[in-house]
């Protein structure tokens, strides 16, 4: 199968439109952090998500108020789950349909900011413990 596109090109354009937790927390660290967008569902909002990130899910990037992201212009970074979700790419791609010039996305999702031990914020939420049978002495 032959595609115009070279995998030098593709793998440039992917580095050039990504960004690593690494490098985000830094930015953020630094105070010149990119407006975050996270692209996820409103659960996975509820439970967890980089500070200071605004919930925009990926359904409704097309119908967002405009107000939540005022500058076309902005450095934005769009998050969804993981690497194998592609959450976030659509609503990169929604975003830049919609005029939006400077988008990236965040490699590896919210489970690689996770992983690499990044702060997090999370409304308050019910833990549910599962109950498990440890063999309570009996009487008698």
């Amino acid at each position: 199968m032959k595609n115009s596109l070279s995998a030098l090109d593709f793998f440039s354009a992917k580095l050039a439109y990504e960004i690593t937790p690494e490098d985000l927390a830094a930015a953020q660290a630094s105070g010149s952090s990119p407006i975050v967008v996270d692209s996820r569902t409103e659960g996975a909002w509820r439970h967890g998500r980089i500070p200071g990130a605004l919930h925009i899910p990926c359904k409704s990037v097309a119908d967002c108020d405009p107000d939540l992201l005022p500058d076309e212009d902005a450095d934005i970074v769009v998050y969804c789950w993981g690497a194998d979700d592609h959450g976030a790419a659509r609503a990169a791609i929604t975003l830049i349909q919609l005029g939006y010039t400077q988008v990236r996305e965040l490699s590896g999702g919210f489970s690689s900011w996770e992983d690499g031990g990044f702060e997090i914020e999370a409304d308050q939420v019910q833990v549910r413990h599962l109950v498990t049978p440890i063999g309570a002495p009996k009487a008698g």
